[in-house]
């Protein structure tokens, strides 16, 4: 199986036709959970690193289509890590308020603080993507938000914040099957919606809609991933890494400790 990239090279276009959601390298599901097993294990001491260091942060951006697996993806990566210092931040329709703002306003209230890793479950992009395909402003409007977003995240990455973004990458046909999983049990019913079919059959604009988030938005400084995510093992596996390998090209590391603590004495 040819090797399939995760990031597109800066100022390249991207087509989605040439990622293959099914893609899984030369992993099987055993072997992929036992490297992420022990990429966990490194990313629990690089993230009390980083929070004890307080002088760095990361944010994690998560986009998919509906049923990508963005829920799924945070539960699974981050179970071992200690949740003082991850924060999670949804992002729904907005409200009033946040309407009566630049765009940008209710996502940098939530941007991690230093010492956090800060995941957004959606995000700012949801002002390219689904503000686009519902054509909730005009063209002329949305068009400059590109260059808005590079800005942001170019001004988050001078003061200290690293961004990678990863786009989990399903086929539509993943998709309908995920969607059944949720209608046959009646303990998922909670996770559907029929607006939920209403995007669906927006599929091909929301593709086009990605591509040119991923083209025009892939930066050196906050990097898009295309993650085959229609097997969520190799899904899991490839962000674990990601993140590892960014935490540890970060290199934070603990304080120093004060003075002459060898000589304390605990007293009775």
């Amino acid at each position: 199986m040819a090797h399939q990239p995760l990031h597109p090279k800066p100022g390249s276009t991207v087509k989605l036709a040439n990622y293959n959601p099914d893609y899984v390298g030369e992993y099987d599901k055993s072997s992929a959970r036992a490297e992420e097993k022990k990429l966990e294990e490194k990313l629990a001491v690089l993230q009390e690193r980083l929070y004890a260091e307080s002088k760095q942060s990361l944010l994690i951006v998560l986009q998919a289509m509906d049923a990508g697996g963005k829920d799924s993806t945070i539960k699974k990566v981050f179970d071992n890590v200690n949740p003082q210092g991850v924060r999670v931040t949804s992002f729904k329709a907005p409200t009033a308020q946040e309407l009566a703002h630049d765009f940008l306003w209710r996502v940098h209230r939530e941007v991690p603080p230093k010492g956090y890793i800060g995941i957004f479950n959606r995000s700012h992009y949801e002002d390219v993507l689904v503000v686009r395909v519902n054509r909730l402003v005009p063209r002329d409007v949305w068009r400059k938000r590109y260059d808005h977003i590079n800005n942001f995240e170019r001004m988050l990455a001078d003061n200290g914040t690293r961004i990678i973004k990863f786009y989990l990458h399903i086929s539509k046909d993943e998709q309908r099957e995920r969607f059944q999983k949720r209608l046959d049990d009646p303990e998922k019913h909670w996770k559907f919606s029929t607006g939920d079919l209403a995007v669906r059959e927006q599929w091909d604009e929301y593709m086009k809609a990605y591509q040119d988030v991923l083209t025009q938005c892939n930066t050196d400084y906050a990097p898009w991933y295309i993650i085959p995510a229609n097997r969520k093992w190799y899904r899991d596996l490839v962000i674990t890494r990601t993140i590892v390998e960014t935490l540890e090209d970060m290199n934070p590391k603990y304080p120093p400790a004060e003075p002459d603590l060898d000589k304390v004495v605990i007293p009775d």
